[in-house]
Formats: structure tokens, sequence, C-alpha cells
């Protein structure tokens, strides 16, 4: 599901179920991420996919990239493997108004 950022970070923000999923690259993760944010990058084909199928899909999944359209692909995957709640950030990274913290 495509939120707006507004309507993406009031959603998160109240959820205590939330995972959120940055599917850049390690470079672009490297860069600076959205605090708390696990990384799997979508350009990676099948281990992105054996990745996601490891993830709990009894959480809310908060999903961005740089612009959204990779995690607008991610969340579609992710519906087609039976996540229920898989929420893309329009406009991604490029957009986002909140913070950016390097990884930990």
């Amino acid at each position: 599901m495509n939120l707006t950022q507004e309507d993406w970070v009031s959603q998160l923000e109240a959820d205590q179920n939330a995972v959120l999923l940055d599917v850049r690259t390690e470079d672009e993760y490297n860069d600076g991420i959205i605090e708390n944010a696990i990384n799997i990058d979508i350009h990676k084909g099948q281990e992105f996919i054996a990745a996601i199928e490891a993830l709990d899909k009894s959480k809310n999944y908060y999903v961005y990239c740089r612009s959204g359209a990779r995690s607008g692909k991610a969340c579609e995957i992710m519906n087609e493997m039976g996540f229920e709640n898989a929420y893309n950030l329009m406009g991604g990274i490029l957009d986002w108004d909140g913070e950016v913290v390097a990884p930990e």
C-alpha cells in the first residue's frame, strides 16, 4: 500500500508492531537511513526473496528506498508472499522530511 509521508509517519509512530525496511543498496544505506531501519537490497534477487521469506509475517513493514519505486515493487513482492501489511513510503528518502541517521 502506498502512503504519503505524513500518513506513513503517523501510522508508523502509532504502530507497536512496526519494522522499518530499507530496500536500497548497501552503499545507499550507508549514506544515511531512517532510524532503526534494516537493510535488505531488492537488487539482490533471490537473496532478497530469501531474506524477506525469513521475516515475521505478523509484523507491519514500513518500506522505503530512494524515490519510492523499488520500495513499491518490494511491497508488491511482499504482498504476493503473504505479507498483509507492507507500506510503501511514496517519494522515498529523497522526499523525507524527518531525521536521517548513520546506520549502526
